[in-house]
């Protein structure tokens, strides 16, 4: 897989308070694109950031349905990844990449 594809997996960091949390526990939290596979996300961080993958979980959170002007509109549905890394790892979201 080519450099680009992995920076076109991997969308941005989640830094919410709970991301924060699960990162004292090995975890980083990923926004990745809706079409992205596990072997694909775990390839990704391992090319992009050198670490070691234990083990990636995923979910879609479906986009809210807004109103825009007198239309309703929907937001994007967003694909979360949760990737937990190998014991003595880490990865520094604030540094970039």
């Amino acid at each position: 897989m080519s450099k680009l594809r992995h920076y076109d997996v991997i969308r941005n960091p989640v830094v919410t308070e709970k991301s924060t949390m699960a990162s004292e526990h090995g975890q980083v939290v990923f926004d990745v694109a809706i079409d992205a596979t596990k072997p694909e996300i775990k390839a990704a961080v391992e090319a992009l950031f050198s670490v070691k993958v234990k083990a990636v979980n995923t979910s879609i959170r479906k986009g809210k349905v807004k109103r825009f002007r007198q239309e309703l509109g929907t937001r994007k549905d967003v694909k979360k990844a949760v990737v937990t890394l190998v014991d003595g790892q880490s990865i520094d979201i604030s540094t970039g990449i």
